[in-house]
């Protein structure tokens, strides 16, 4: 696991900077940093108000935590982040391939993945093992978000995604950022063959430290990006996080490790309407 202090963090509160990564609300990615106007993070757990197995920034309303403390940590969040609260997108996720052309804020229903290329609406994916994916094309300011567990990555959601963005925003992937956010690890991701077996060879292989052929370690991280290269984008415009949501408890929460009482992060993007530096 890399070095945490070496990667980029906003400050949790802009008044009183802390570029101290055990402690930060989130991650920007750099791919994005250049862009003005764009608006794109990976929330950490910290820096919230929620306690026991939700401590601290639990963004997930479908969770065991208290309501009025989760809508308190968006607010924490998003007063941190610049945002409107009320400009959020969100879904129930279903681990499906339904994406959605925003064009308002809400919650909706049954939606993985998002794409806009309207101001001030961000899109947000909530994960604790899943991958999120945030794609940006600068020429039509469009974005996209998608959420990447297994059953949506098997299913070719953030293929997709890109061709969703092509066909609405006439998006050339040739020119797209995108960020792979933090998930579980390939050395975390124990599955069956089953699941193994949804994926492209190259992708998987058994467990190393057990002689068991019916349980394998699968890399979602390479399959994603693997449907990032085969959509046209360059490798030099992916970017993808060096933490494991498993591995990286100090800043993460895991459904695995947690035997699902946990909570989750939140990834987002977005483009305002008053462009910043």
């Amino acid at each position: 696991m890399d070095n945490p202090a070496k990667h980029s963090i906003t400050p949790v509160i802009t008044s009183r900077t802390s570029s101290s990564l055990p402690t930060a609300q989130y991650i920007v990615p750099d791919c994005f940093r250049s862009y003005r106007g764009l608006i794109a993070l990976q929330s950490t757990r910290n820096g919230g108000i929620s306690d026991g197995a939700f401590s601290s920034l639990n963004l997930g309303r479908n969770t065991g935590d208290r309501p009025e403390q989760i809508e308190k940590n968006i607010q924490r969040l998003c007063a941190s982040a610049a945002i409107n609260p009320e400009c959020l997108v969100t879904s129930r996720q279903v681990h499906g391939t339904a994406i959605l052309f925003a064009e308002k804020p809400g919650n909706y229903d049954g939606y993985d993945a998002f794409i806009t290329d309207r101001k001030n609406l961000f899109l947000c994916i909530f994960t604790a093992d899943c991958y999120p994916v945030l794609l940006y094309d600068p020429r039509h300011q469009a974005s996209g978000a998608v959420h990447a567990g297994w059953k949506g990555s098997a299913g070719g959601i953030v293929t997709k995604t890109i061709e969703a963005m092509k066909k609405r925003f006439n998006t050339l992937p040739e020119e797209c950022l995108a960020y792979i956010g933090t998930g579980i690890s390939r050395e975390a991701y124990e599955v069956g063959r089953e699941v193994a077996l949804e994926f492209p060879t190259g992708s998987y292989q058994c467990t190393p430290d057990r002689n068991n052929e019916e349980k394998y370690v699968l890399d979602l991280a390479e399959v994603n990006n693997q449907q990032l290269l085969a959509s046209g984008i360059p490798p030099a415009n992916i970017e993808r996080s060096p933490f494991c949501s498993v591995g990286d408890s100090n800043l993460f929460f895991s459904h695995r490790r947690d035997h699902g009482n946990t909570g989750r992060m939140v990834s987002l993007i977005g483009v305002t309407q008053n462009e910043r530096a």
